[in-house]
């Protein structure tokens, strides 16, 4: 598999236990580690311009293969100069391979050793997604890093099942590594096996073994308990390269990303804070509030009076409150600025914590004063994220 050396790197500046601060050079500029990226599953991070999303300090975004491929078409893309040029990104991209949205598609879809054959949620046209095309259509779209295909597994699931599924995903991985031919790309291997302990630590020997320039975590966050996904990050953590950055795929809660980089993760994507922001739940330091709730109407303070965001330093709970009761659009504007600035200016300081070697203090002193959703809401709503990927296209 080519790779440019030159524009592709990972350096670890520091530690702090477990928890690693780093850079990752690519293509359209270096990201600051850990970092987390701000979804943006059809060339757009919804309801916020570019240079917005720029200036709220976001270094790198995410977009979907699955669903560029039916709309508007990888080649449409290439043909408007890549992603970069046809979203008007100037910073890094990453693309996933869409497999965890033709996965959850469920009765639309058949897997076979080829790959999966599934029918378009949008006009239930027939499609088929291998490793090999799909690798082709992440080329089309230009993006610095992409995912080798793979399948997740949902949860609950039989053993033998999650098994059958993680070595079908290192079959596809060196179908994905034979496949791939530009050298300005990064491909990803993705571990899986569920919370499966001895699953996970021989995907993790395996992907390794690939000597990948990067490496993706997936099938975590899907439904299984807080303490079952921390302890499966944890096998695959202490496996993975120390000198490669880890990718923890679709998790961005604010106690997940702390946790997370406890065990040395590097990376992180969610569309938590987008859609979140979308209904009306704005992150805050002692967990989430629903600006909607009528105690807000008067409320004439920021969101958060220490937050330096746009929406912070000009607008009241009571002008956010007003705008989603009235239904206005410049809501999900302000409401997901908001969010995003949160999660980059957590991930600032936990980066800044690791230089000086006080990462523990800063994520036990977070945690303490952060009151996530109750277990049920939080377990509803891993079930929501897999079965309902496609809401994002809404």
């Amino acid at each position: 598999m080519d790779i440019d050396h030159t524009q592709f790197s990972f350096e670890v500046q520091a530690t702090d236990g477990l928890a690693r601060a780093g850079i990752l050079t690519t293509p359209h500029g270096d990201i600051k580690t850990p970092v987390f990226m701000p979804v943006g599953t059809q060339a757009t991070v919804k309801a916020m311009k570019p240079e917005d999303v720029d200036a709220l300090g976001a270094q790198i975004v995410l977009s979907n293969t699955y669903h560029l491929y039916l709309r508007p078409g990888v080649e449409i893309v290439a043909k408007a100069g890549g992603l970069h040029k046809f979203m008007r990104w100037p910073k890094p991209i990453l693309t996933d391979s869409g497999g965890f949205q033709v996965f959850s598609l469920a009765s639309r879809r058949e897997v076979l050793d080829e790959g999966v054959r599934f029918r378009s949620h949008i006009d239930g046209s027939e499609h088929l997604f291998t490793p090999e095309n799909v690798i082709k259509y992440q080329e089309f779209l230009g993006a610095d890093i992409i995912m080798a295909f793979d399948e997740c597994a949902p949860y609950p699931a039989d053993k033998s099942y999650v098994k059958e599924a993680m070595e079908r995903t290192h079959r596809w991985l060196e179908r994905c590594i034979a496949s791939k031919t530009r050298p300005d790309q990064a491909l990803f291997g993705i571990v899986q096996g569920g919370i499966w302990l001895d699953l996970r630590e021989e995907s993790a020997l395996f992907v390794s073994s690939m000597d990948l320039p990067g490496y993706g975590i997936g099938g975590l966050s899907v439904g299984e308990d807080k303490e079952q996904m921390l302890e499966a990050l944890s096998v695959v953590t202490a496996i993975l390269p120390m000198d490669k950055p880890r990718y923890l795929m679709g998790v961005g809660s604010p106690e997940d990303l702390l946790n997370g980089i406890a065990l040395g993760v590097d990376m992180f994507d969610c569309v938590l804070p987008t859609r979140n922001a979308r209904n009306g739940a704005l992150l805050v330091p002692t967990g989430r509030l629903n600006i909607r709730n009528a105690q807000f109407k008067e409320d004439f303070t920021p969101i958060q009076e220490d937050c330096d965001c746009y929406t912070c330093s000009n607008f009241t709970r009571a002008y956010l409150h007003h705008l989603f009761r009235a239904e206005e659009l410049l809501a999900y504007t302000l409401a997901t600025t908001h969010n995003l600035r949160f999660l980059v200016r957590l991930m600032d300081g936990a980066r800044e914590a690791i230089l000086k070697g006080e990462f523990e203090d800063y994520r036990q002193q977070f945690l303490a004063g952060f009151q996530p959703p109750d277990p049920e809401a939080r377990k509803l709503n891993r079930e929501r994220r897999f079965a309902g990927l496609l809401e994002e296209t809404k």
